[in-house]
């Protein structure tokens, strides 16, 4: 016993020393259209071994990126892997800061962009593709897992998805629950309009069937059997997920909330509330973060990134600012916290 102890000390020190000396690789994937998938652009982050070459990757005038080593060596070592996925209109930008975070504790991370989401006047009467979403993750990880230069190197019996926003309505599709845009709109007539009722084409009311009903690729079931825990951050909109498949949900689910709502999205903290409210009570953890707002979950901005932001995009400065508590800094560690010690949990 004595002996197999030291063993397990031994071991143990070996991985930290191995991950203290790694760095964040990164590399950018393209998976093409083809067969009814549209393409994709994937970004990957892992540890990996240091190359001498660094690059800031996801930074620009208004926003801090993240240091890594471009195209390094993947670290020896089946590991674990966590897929991201953005909120409406973002990329994989907005959530590079937690890719890093997780890559330090060895997990191998991937975010396809998820196209088709803008609101432009050339597409203005098409229905937003919500349920291209989770596909967008479902091939994202076939392709890792069957790509020849990953193998063996990621674990295909520890995988998570971690969703911000409309990135978390695609986290808890995967996870087995369903949507109804009938059941998200039975409110629409009532005097004080919930949130989703303001967004129509995000849930597939015009356009596309003609005849003012949602899109039945919506309501498909989009479950992903190979996604071993979920972790939503601030979603919206949930009221459409219907409650018997919410309470079928058999994967572990973390769900954080932002405290402070902003009206200026859809997203409130209503939507987090329900789904913690309808999954199952004995795999479920639910935290609220007070001074969080919505985009507090999002990259760190510079000093002056506000003021850049509302150069560019008038009205939209708001994504700089949070609670009024604590910097974004300090919020981030608290949401790395919870994510990372839920992981450990149900990922080993």
């Amino acid at each position: 016993m004595r002996n197999l102890l030291l063993a397990a000390i031994v071991i143990f020190f070996t991985a930290q020393a191995a991950m203290a000396g790694s760095a964040i690789g990164f590399k950018r994937i393209e998976l093409p259209d083809g067969a009814g998938a549209r393409a994709l652009a994937v970004s990957l982050w892992y540890p990996a071994a240091p190359s001498g070459k660094s690059a800031i990757v996801g930074e620009n005038a208004a926003f801090y990126g993240l240091e890594v080593q471009p195209d390094a060596a993947l670290l020896a070592g089946s590991r674990p892997l966590v897929l991201l996925s953005h909120g409406f209109g973002g990329s994989w930008r907005n959530l590079n800061w937690m890719a890093g975070e997780l890559v330090r504790e060895g997990y191998v991370v991937a975010a396809p962009d998820h196209g088709g989401e803008s609101f432009t006047e050339e597409n203005a009467t098409e229905i937003v593709p919500l349920w291209e979403r989770p596909r967008d993750i479902s091939r994202t990880l076939t392709a890792l897992l069957d790509d020849e230069r990953f193998a063996g190197r990621i674990d295909a019996a520890r995988v998570a998805v971690i969703g911000h926003s409309l990135g978390g309505w695609t986290a808890m599709e995967l996870a087995g629950a369903r949507y109804s845009a009938e059941l998200a709109l039975k409110d629409c007539k009532a005097e004080t309009l919930p949130p989703q009722c303001k967004a129509p084409r995000l849930l597939g009311k015009v356009g596309i069937v003609g005849d003012g009903r949602a899109d039945p690729r919506l309501s498909a079931d989009l479950r992903d059997i190979r996604i071993r825990a979920v972790v939503s951050l601030d979603l919206g909109p949930a009221a459409g997920f219907l409650p018997e498949t919410l309470r079928g949900v058999e994967v572990p689910v973390l769900v954080l909330a932002a405290g402070v709502e902003r009206k200026e999205i859809a997203a409130i903290k209503a939507d987090s509330d329900y789904i913690a409210r309808n999954l199952p009570k004995a795999t479920t953890a639910y935290r609220e973060i007070p001074d969080a707002s919505h985009f507090s979950f999002m990259q760190i901005c510079k000093p002056n990134g506000e003021k850049i932001v509302e150069a560019l995009s008038p009205g939209e400065g708001f994504v700089c600012r949070d609670g009024g508590g604590r910097d974004r800094a300090a919020i981030h560690a608290q949401i790395a916290e919870a994510i990372l010690g839920f992981l450990k949990v149900e990922l080993h």
